[in-house]
C-alpha cells in the first residue's frame, strides 16, 4: 500500500470559486428592472395624491381605503397566482403582470379630469384594483423565480434586489412631487407608467423559461398549519402595515404639522427608503452566512421598529412636540429596522416549508412567494385603512403609536416562540444523549482481544 497515494487521495480537493451562470445574471437584470420600475410607480402617489384627493372631496378614511384596496387585490391575486404559477408559467406571469400594471398606471394619471365625489372614488378603486392584479402577478412570480435560480443564497439575492427596491422608493416620491409641481397631476403617472412598460419587452427577451411539474400535495392550508409560518406571516403583516400607514398619512402630517411642501415631503420619505436600500445587501449576506441568527434579526428589528413608530409623531404621552429632525431620525431608524426584520423572513419561510415535507421545486416556491405577497398585501391594506381611520378619529401621533404596538406584539410573540423552541430542542437533545448512554454497554467489547490457544 502506498502511503503517499492514500494521503493524496484523502486531502480535500480545491474547489474553484463559483461564478454566476448566464441564466443567473439575466435573471438578476430582469428582477432588478422589475423592482426598480414597480417601486417608482408605487411610491409616486405619496407626496401629492392624498392632498389632490382631498380637493376632490375625498375624506381621510376614504383616501386610506384607496391606498388599501390596492393591497387587498394584491392579496387575492397573490394567493391565486401563487397556487397556479406552474400551470400559467413564471415568465408569462411576469410579463403579463408588468403590461397590465403599466397600462393602469398611465390611466390613473387622467383621473383629475373625472368629476369630483363618488365618480372619482369609484374609478380610483377600479384602476387601483387592475394595477394591483398586474403587480401581484409580477411580484409573486419574481420571488419564486429568484428562489428557484438562487436556492442556496436567496437572502443575499433578495438583499441585493432590495437595493433597487430602495432606489425606486427613494426616487419615486421626490420625482413624483417634482413632476407634479412642474407639470401637474397627469405627467407623474404617464412618465412612470411608460418606464414600467419598457420592462415588458426587456423581460420577455432576457428572462429564461422555467419548466416545472405541478404538485398535488402542496397547498396553502397545509403550509399555514405550521405555527412558525403563521408567526412569520404576522411579522410580515406588521411590517407592511407600517409602510402602508406611512404612505397614506405621512404626507398630510408633514404638510399640516411640519409645514412642508409636496416636493419636500418626497425628500422626507427618502429618510425611510435610503437606509432600507443601503442596509439590505448587508443583512442579506449576514442572513445567508449565519442562518441561526435570522430569528433574532427579526426580533431585534421588530423591537426597534416599534420604538421608532412611537416616537415618530411622537406619542402624546411623551409630551414631546412634533419636530422635523425627530421625524427624519425616526424614519431612518424605521428604514434600518424594517430591513433587518424583513430580509430573513422569506428565507425562513422556505426553510420551514422544506423542513415540514414540502418538495424542493417551483410549485413550493410559488406557494411560499404567494403567501408572502398575500400577507404583505394584507398589511398594506390594513395599514392605510385602519391607520387612516385612527388618524381621522384621533391624530397621526396616536395612529403611529398603534402601529408601533402591533410591531412590538409580533416581536414579543417571536421571543416567546423561539425561547420555547430552544428549550424543547435542548430537552430533546438531552433525552437523546441519555438514551444513548443507557443503551451503551458498561464494559467494552473484548472480542478483538481473543487469541487462539493451541
Amino acid at each position: 500500500m502506498d502511503i503517499d497515494e492514500d494521503i493524496g487521495d484523502s486531502s480535500p480537493a480545491e474547489t474553484p470559486a463559483t461564478k454566476m451562470s448566464r441564466q443567473q445574471i439575466l435573471t438578476l437584470i430582469a428582477m432588478a428592472s422589475i423592482n426598480f420600475s414597480s417601486m417608482i410607480c408605487y411610491s409616486i402617489l405619496g407626496p401629492f395624491f392624498p392632498n389632490e384627493a382631498k380637493k376632490k372631496g375625498v375624506s381621510q378614511a376614504m383616501i386610506g381605503l384607496i391606498f388599501g384596496i390596492y393591497a387587498l387585490c394584491t392579496l387575492v391575486g397573490s394567493l391565486l397566482l401563487g397556487k397556479y404559477i406552474v400551470q400559467i408559467g413564471a415568465k408569462f406571469m411576469i410579463v403579463a403582470g408588468l403590461f397590465v400594471s403599466s397600462g393602469s398606471t398611465v390611466l390613473f394619471g387622467f383621473l383629475d379630469r373625472v368629476s369630483d365625489g363618488t365618480v372619482f372614488i369609484v374609478i380610483c378603486f377600479i384602476t387601483r384594483c387592475i394595477n394591483a392584479i398586474g403587480f401581484s402577478a409580477a411580484v409573486t412570480s419574481s420571488f419564486a423565480v429568484l428562489a428557484k435560480v438562487f436556492p442556496d443564497n436567496i437572502a443575499t439575492v433578495l438583499g441585493f434586489m432590495e437595493i433597487f427596491t430602495g432606489l425606486g422608493l427613494i426616487l419615486g416620491p421626490p420625482l413624483g412631487g417634482w413632476l407634479y409641481q412642474s407639470f401637474g397631476y397627469e405627467i407623474p403617472f404617464v412618465f412612470t407608467g411608460c418606464l414600467l412598460f419598457v420592462t415588458v419587452p426587456l423581460n420577455w427577451w432576457i428572462l429564461p423559461s422555467f419548466d416545472a411539474v405541478p404538485s398535488s400535495q402542496n397547498s396553502f392550508l397545509r403550509l399555514c398549519t405550521r405555527i412558525k409560518i403563521l408567526l412569520i406571516c404576522f411579522v410580515v403583516f406588521t411590517l407592511s402595515s407600517g409602510l402602508g400607514f406611512l404612505d397614506a398619512t405621512l404626507s398630510i402630517f408633514a404638510i399640516e404639522k411640519l409645514n412642508l411642501s409636496a416636493g419636500s415631503v418626497g425628500l422626507l420619505m427618502i429618510g425611510l427608503s435610503l437606509p432600507y436600500g443601503a442596509a439590505s445587501p448587508v443583512f442579506g449576506v449576514i442572513s445567508d452566512k449565519y442562518p441561526s441568527i435570522r430569528k433574532w434579526m427579526m426580533v431585534i428589528g421588530g423591537m426597534a421598529t416599534a420604538v421608532s413608530f412611537c416616537f415618530l409623531g411622537p406619542l402624546p404621552v411623551f409630551h414631546i412636540r412634533s419636530q422635523l429632525w425627530l421625524t427624519v431620525l425616526m424614519l431612518i431608524v424605521v428604514g434600518f429596522s424594517l430591513c433587518m426584520t424583513c430580509i430573513p423572513t422569506f428565507a425562513e419561510m422556505i426553510a420551514c416549508a422544506h423542513e415540514n415535507g414540502f418538495e424542493e421545486g417551483l410549485s413550493t416556491l410559488g406557494l411560499v412567494s404567494g403567501l408572502f405577497s398575500a400577507v404583505w398585501s394584507a398589511g398594506m391594506f390594513f395599514g392605510p385603512t385602519f391607520g387612516g381611520y385612527i388618524t381621522q378619529a384621533l391624530d397621526f401621533e396616536w395612529s403611529a403609536g398603534v402601529q408601533g404596538a402591533l410591531t412590538f406584539l409580533a416581536a414579543l410573540l417571536q421571543v416567546i416562540y423561539f425561547t420555547i423552541e430552544d428549550i424543547q430542542k435542548k430537552s430533546q437533545k438531552a433525552s437523546t444523549s441519555l438514551l444513548q448512554g443507557e443503551k451503551s454497554p458498561l464494559l467494552p467489547k473484548t472480542d478483538h482481544l481473543r487469541v487462539d490457544v493451541r
